[in-house]
Formats: structure tokens, C-alpha cells, sequence
């Protein structure tokens, strides 16, 4: 072997495991044999301690990811992304927060409609999960119109005794990348049944291909990041991102309008373009991810196909090419074959201008041709929004009598929505085991009839769509018409409606002054029904139950408001329920009950007069007299002049003297 200089032998080293032996000799002109001598020679423990110095180098970037994440984590760095959020100490909802997994560049996330259910789930239950996007949550009537909703009362009146829980976390603006990123959270929290309906958002919702949220046309990336999503590293990296793009970026464009029109980047979609058909594969493949983890946790689930107004809006964007007619052309035809009686024919051509529309608000009919065919591949019970809407529609094909715009319903349309989804939950025995309170035939129309909503949400669904439809792609910039010409304030309930849908109000909040204008009136039972209407969307709120439970105690309705008083003590006792509960118990002659709850109350304001002067009458009438006239004693020492208590203390004295 040849002697090698210093420098030979560092540049072999240096080089050995990104060259071979040949190309090492080559470069210095050496013998590969004596390359191949030298390395041998040198010492094991040379090469592990090379080997360690590659490890430790490859170590440092995850321990420093690792003590970032530590750090971020430590100081709260960001926004909480966890699914859920404790809504009090028994019960917990959707985070309000949650969607800024899916919007980077949307300031105003959407929301779900603020359903709630147990952190531990009670025995005696029955718990519901329903997915979707803005047609699911009930849009334009969200929260209280939803076909969940409808779904949800039924269960109430069919089943009294059981503690129903329909859990609705469909957001606006979302799709399948939404949901399959949802369900695994969904399956921890143990649901006796899942409902689906979705896919009109699989182009612009965000993510999706078509979408100016879009991350690219990888599912596996896209799902990869959305699991990237639990570490605040990740948040930290999305966050720099989006400030170095406002940077580079002009800013003197104000971003306005609805978020439906914000959403649709690339607006032009060509139907059997790449684009289209990745939008395609993009729901099935992750449609097909969702179905498989729901039934390998052996849930019920029920999936609903899409429904679309076909007969009353004309395509959005119509484009003639070498392929295809215009959407114009093809929309123009079926409205002749419509008129002409042909009916099925015009059906199909409806479809297919709607297909041939290239703004993809509403979902092809691959979209549909998917769901049934995932469904009978996973024998998961399906319910044919789209036929069974075309079979009670004029003409046999939906339009604007069950449609609001393009593709959300009327109120009548999601309640018969929810009737058909209860008709298959029914068919596959998924309602709850025990026997119902009301025969199937007759839940219907109780339900209709007893369906809690008010003419404040239907005057506010009115004020939304006329602003949707006031906007891209209903008409252009220059046709828009401002606000206040479209939206006419000629009622209280108008005026509330405008500072909810201009933003200017919460929902609670709009109806809580409605409920206050009512009472304020003399109106009562529109106050009360406006109250039970809050209670239904807001269950954990103890105030309101407090608050109707006072007004009816005000007007001497105690029976009535012993049920509201202890649906309140259910959620939070504390000094007012206890006090009504135990002062109610007392006039029925439950004494032991009134001693208990009255005992209960003074925990809580050990110097009400009131609690004290009751509580020593329970005790009188339990012949407890000297608990009685130490009770009464401390009424008389804050208040001396509270009436009726020096009577009741010298009644008790002689009795206790007869004792």
C-alpha cells in the first residue's frame, strides 16, 4: 500500500459514504486497493465514533423541535385548536376555534350551532352526531331550523324518559377534509348513532381543490398536515407563513362579501377537466376513509345523498366547448321539455346543465353516484334526499318550493329532511331501545307542531338570503343594491334581525331583548315562549330558567315553575332555585323535601329572611320546635319588622313551653 498524505486520508474519510472505492481512486488518481486498505485499517471505534457524530447531528433539529413544541406549549403560544371545549363542569361542546384548522387566510371562522352534551355520558341516553356543511347546520336558519333539529324534538317527545343528546357539528364552508379529520374525536365520545350529509362544499370548501384555502392537490399531504395540526409548531410555522405573504403582498384590496363568495378561488371548474375529476377522487377517497372508521367502531351511521334546486336557477357560469354544449344551452332545453310535460326528460337535463354549470357550488352527480355506491359497499343505510325531495316537488323536480337559493332548504324542506332520516333510523332499528310515548304515525305532525322556532329566526333567514343573493355569483358588483334598500326595518323584530345578520349583535342576544320587549308589554306568554326557545338552544344556561321561573313565581304560577326551578338545579343549585324549590315544596306539604332544599339555600345566603321565616314553619309543622325558633330568632335579628315572624316566634315559645 502506497503512503497517503493527511489530506488524502481526511478527503477519503470525508467522502467514503457518498462515493465508491472506484470513484475515490479516481478522483486521486490512486489504486483502489490501497483506498480499499486504508479504510480497513482504520479503527472500529473511529468509525462508531463518526457513526455517533452522525446521529447526534441528525438528533439536534428533533430535540430542538422538541423543546420549541416544550416552550410553546409551557406559554400558550397561539389559538386552541381542540375539538372540544367544557361548556361547564358537566358539559362540553364544540371549540368555537375549531375551524381555524382548516382557514389560514379567513379572519371570521364559521361556527357550528353551539349543540352541547355530557362530559360523561349518562346511562340512561341516547347520543346522536351529526356532519356536514352549511345545508346540515341548517342554513339559513341555523341554529333552531336544522333537519338535526327536527330529528332532535322527535326524540324528545317519542322519548320523555330518555336524555336525548343530537350533537350537530357541521360548519359552513367545509368539506370531507373536515369531516374525516373530525370523526376520530367523534368516535371517543361513544355515539349510539352518526347522521351525514355532505359533499356541495367538495370544490370550495376549504381545502378543497377548487378552494382559495386550497393546499394543493395531494389528499395524503393535505391529511398529513391536518394531523400536523395538535402541535403548536406546526401554528407557529402556519403563522409566520401567513405574515410573510401579507408582506410580499398588497394589501390595498379589502377582502368583502359573503363567504361563499370568498371562498370559490378558482371559479371556473370545466366538467371532466382534471380539476373536476380530482375533486372527485378527493370526496370519495376521503368519504371512503370516514365510512370505514365509523363502522370499524361498529357505529350506526345513516348518509344522506345531496339535494340541489334544479328547475329555478339557471347556471352560474355557462361556457360552450369542443366536448360539451353550454349549461345555458342544455338549462334552456329542459325548461322547454318541462313545459312540454316531459317531465323525466327534463329531470335529467336539469342535471345535466347543473353538471355543466362550471361554478361548482352544487355537487355533480358523481357526487351522488359515490355516496350510494360507498354506502352499499359498507351496507350503511342511505337515505335518498333526492329523489324523495324530486317526488314531493312540482313537476316532480326540486326547485325553489323546497330551495331557498342554489342549494339550502326551506324550513319545510330540512323538517322533511329529518322526517325521512327518522324514517330510516327507524327502518334499521337505531332509535332508542326503550318503548316510545307517542305511536310512530302521530310523531310526525307532534313534532311539526310543537317544532321551537320564532318569527325573529325566519325574519333573520329572510335578511340572509337577501344578502347571499346580493352578492357573486347572484349578481355582478355593478348590480349589487346596498343593504338598507333590500332590507326594510318596519318592526322591532326587523331591527333586531338587521343588528344580528349586520354583525352588530349576538343571537342570544337579539332574542333575549325580544323576550324583555315582550314581558316589558304584557305579552307573557310570547316573553315565555321566546325564553324556552333560548333554553332549548342554550340547555346549560342556568339564568334563564332562573329568570322565567321568576317571572311566573311573580305571577303566582308556582306548579309551572317548579319544573323550570328544577331543571335549573339539575345544572348549578344555587340560592334562588333551592329557596323556590324548598318555598313550593313547603305549600305541597313535602316537608322533609322543603327542609332539605331550604337548609340547601341558606349554604348559599345564610341571611335571606325570607329562607329563614319558611324553613322555621318546616320545621314548626315537622314539630322540630326548638330548630324552629332559633331559625325564626335569626330572621328576627336582621329583620325585626319581617312580617308574619314575631307571630310565628310567639307561637313557637308556647309551644315549646307545652313540650
Amino acid at each position: 500500500m502506497l503512503g497517503l498524505t493527511n489530506k488524502q486520508k481526511h478527503w477519503i474519510q470525508k467522502n467514503r459514504n457518498s462515493k465508491s472505492i472506484k470513484e475515490l481512486a479516481k478522483t486521486l488518481n490512486l489504486n483502489p486497493k490501497d483506498i480499499e486498505e486504508y479504510l480497513k485499517s482504520i479503527p472500529s471505534n473511529h468509525r462508531k465514533v463518526r457513526k455517533s457524530f452522525y446521529a447526534i447531528m441528525l438528533l439536534i433539529p428533533i430535540l430542538f423541535f422538541i423543546l420549541l413544541e416544550v416552550g410553546l406549549r409551557t406559554f400558550d403560544y397561539g389559538t386552541n385548536l381542540s375539538t372540544w371545549v367544557k361548556i361547564s363542569d358537566k358539559f362540553m361542546g364544540l371549540n368555537p376555534d375549531f375551524a381555524k384548522r382548516y382557514f389560514y387566510t379567513v379572519k371570521k371562522v364559521p361556527q357550528s350551532i353551539q349543540d352541547v352534551f355530557s362530559i360523561e355520558k349518562p346511562k340512561n341516553s341516547f347520543r346522536v352526531f351529526v356532519l356536514g356543511g352549511s345545508s346540515a347546520a341548517g342554513y339559513p336558519f341555523m341554529p333552531l331550523g336544522s333537519f338535526s333539529r327536527y330529528v332532535r324534538r322527535r326524540l324528545e317527545l317519542a322519548y320523555p324518559n330518555t336524555n336525548i343528546e343530537v350533537v350537530n357539528v357541521s360548519l359552513t364552508a367545509v368539506n370531507t377534509y373536515t369531516i374525516r379529520d373530525l370523526v376520530p374525536d367523534i368516535l371517543e365520545q361513544k355515539p349510539d348513532l352518526i347522521l351525514i350529509y355532505a359533499g356541495h362544499n367538495e370544490y370550495y370548501g376549504a381545502l378543497g381543490i377548487g378552494s382559495m384555502e386550497s393546499l394543493g392537490s395531494s389528499r395524503t399531504l393535505v391529511n398529513f398536515l391536518l394531523k400536523m395540526n395538535k402541535y403548536k409548531t406546526t401554528q407557529l410555522l402556519r403563522n409566520f407563513i401567513i405574515w410573510f405573504q401579507k408582506q410580499i403582498t398588497s394589501d390595498s384590496k379589502k377582502v368583502t362579501g359573503t363567504l361563499m363568495s370568498r371562498m370559490a378561488q378558482k371559479q371556473s371548474i370545466s366538467y371532466n377537466s382534471n380539476i373536476y375529476n380530482l375533486g372527485i377522487e378527493q370526496f370519495k377517497g376521503n368519504f371512503n376513509d370516514i365510512l370505514d372508521a365509523i363502522t370499524k367502531a361498529n357505529v350506526p351511521v345513516v348518509v344522506s345523498t345531496l339535494a340541489c334546486n334544479l328547475k329555478d336557477l339557471p347556471p352560474f357560469i355557462s361556457k360552450k366547448d369542443k366536448n360539451y354544449p353550454s349549461a345555458k344551452y342544455v338549462f334552456q332545453l329542459a325548461k322547454k321539455k318541462l313545459h312540454s310535460g316531459l317531465f323525466h326528460q327534463a329531470d335529467s337535463l336539469f342535471r345535466l346543465a347543473k353538471d355543466l354549470d362550471q361554478l361548482r357550488f352544487r355537487a355533480p352527480e358523481k357526487i351522488n353516484f359515490t355516496i350510494k355506491q360507498l354506502c352499499k359497499q359498507y351496507r350503511i343505510p342511505i337515505v335518498k334526499a333526492d329523489s324523495i325531495l324530486n317526488s314531493i316537488s312540482p313537476k316532480k323536480i326540486i326547485g325553489n318550493n323546497l330551495m331557498v337559493d342554489h342549494l339550502h332548504m326551506t324550513i319545510q324542506g330540512y323538517q322533511f329532511l329529518g322526517k325521512e332520516f327518522y324514517n330510516v333510523m327507524n327502518a334499521n332499528n337505531y332509535l332508542p331501545k326503550s318503548t316510545p310515548a307517542i305511536t310512530f304515525n302521530k310523531q310526525d305532525s307532534l313534532t311539526i307542531n310543537n317544532f321551537i322556532y320564532s318569527q325573529l329566526d325566519s325574519t333573520i333567514a329572510d335578511f340572509k338570503i337577501k344578502l347571499l343573493k346580493n352578492d357573486w355569483p347572484f349578481v355582478t358588483q355593478k348590480n349589487k343594491q346596498p343593504v338598507l334598500t333590500l332590507i326594510k326595518l318596519n318592526s322591532f323584530i326587523d331591527t333586531l334581525a338587521y343588528q344580528f345578520v349586520n354583525g352588530d349583535e349576538e343571537w342570544e342576544k337579539v332574542h333575549r331583548k325580544l323576550a324583555v320587549s315582550y314581558f316589558t308589554k304584557g305579552e307573557f306568554d310570547k316573553g315565555k315562549n321566546i325564553i324556552d326557545l333560548l333554553i332549548h338552544q342554550y340547555p346549560t344556561v342556568v339564568e334563564y330558567y332562573n329568570f322565567i321561573a321568576n317571572e311566573l313565581i311573580a305571577r303566582k304560577k308556582f306548579q309551572e315553575a317548579y319544573s323550570y326551578l328544577q331543571k335549573g338545579y339539575k345544572l348549578k343549585p344555587d340560592a334562588f332555585l333551592t329557596k323556590w324549590i324548598g318555598i313550593i315544596d313547603l305549600s305541597q306539604g313535602n316537608l322533609d323535601s322543603a327542609i332539605t332544599y331550604l337548609e340547601e339555600s341558606l349554604q348559599y345566603n345564610d341571611k335571606d329572611t325570607q329562607v329563614l321565616y319558611n324553613l322555621a314553619g318546616a320545621y314548626a309543622k315537622s314539630r322540630k320546635f326548638n330548630d324552629a325558633l332559633q331559625t325564626i330568632s335569626k330572621c328576627l335579628s336582621l329583620d325585626p319588622n319581617y312580617k308574619g315572624a314575631k307571630i310565628l316566634k310567639n307561637q313557637l315559645i308556647k309551644l315549646a313551653k307545652k313540650k
